[in-house]
């Protein structure tokens, strides 16, 4: 399984990815589900996968092969003129690969399955992130829903429904998917560290921070072990219902 989130802030965008796959309860190993491209000064762009490694990996690399040519050796989203329109290549290669990947093609429910939430900024226009569905078609990023989640979502949402703030600062923002990841880590033995991180300011076209986080990292461990005791101090200090 995965858990990927997106985030958008005031200040720009958050990208979060776990890196576990597995075949059953014994054969667990790591892959990246996060990939990006950049353009300095003009365009960054980010994707994370969840679903069918098979078809994720032959997305990811159909996107990288789309106009390459002799005289053009850029992925096509490369050129694209906003991020509405890497939404729409990406879905349209999602689409492509799920349904050839049988003979009758498959459908959002089908094995071949994969959803994708990829966002960015292009020179020009804002920074925004879109959640791709294995049909192809997509969502944006809006006020009212101010974050996505593919993959294992249900138990790292409460935390993030409760304390996101658009106007919170990248470090805190990391600190809360830090510990939207850490509750589904245990909860879910399919999700688990190390996350890869991308943190996207605006207007700047470039990472601002990009790096992975290790199981032994002390900011992870302290955090993880500082909201486990945080939770207990706070059920203690909940009125007792009589009965």
């Amino acid at each position: 399984m995965t858990y990927c989130v997106g985030l958008r802030l005031n200040q720009g965008l958050v990208f979060m990815s776990d890196t576990r796959t597995n075949a059953g309860v014994d054969n667990f190993s790591k892959t990246r589900k996060m990939f990006s491209w950049t353009v300095p000064g003009e365009r960054l762009i980010t994707l994370m996968t969840a679903g069918n490694l098979a078809t994720t990996q032959a997305l990811v690399g159909l996107i990288e092969q789309r106009d390459r040519s002799a005289d053009n050796r850029d992925p096509e989203i490369l050129h694209a003129q906003s991020m509405f329109q890497v939404a729409r290549m990406v879905g349209s290669i999602l689409k492509e690969v799920i349904a050839g990947s049988a003979t009758t093609g498959q459908t959002g429910d089908a094995a071949f399955q994969a959803t994708v939430i990829v966002g960015g900024q292009i020179k020009g226009g804002p920074p925004t992130m879109f959640l791709i569905y294995p049909e192809g078609n997509f969502i944006e990023v809006t006020e009212e829903t101010p974050f996505f989640q593919i993959g294992e979502a249900k138990y790292g949402k409460p935390i993030l429904v409760r304390a996101y703030d658009p106007d919170m600062p990248f470090e805190e923002a990391v600190k809360l998917l830090l510990v939207s990841f850490d509750s589904t880590v245990r909860a879910n033995l399919s999700v688990g560290p190390p996350f890869d991180l991308m943190v996207c300011e605006n207007d700047r076209f470039a990472p601002h921070a990009e790096r992975r986080i290790e199981e032994d990292d002390p900011v992870y461990r302290s955090i993880s072990s500082g909201w486990g005791d945080a939770l207990k101090a706070a059920f203690d200090q909940l009125p007792t219902f009589r009965i």
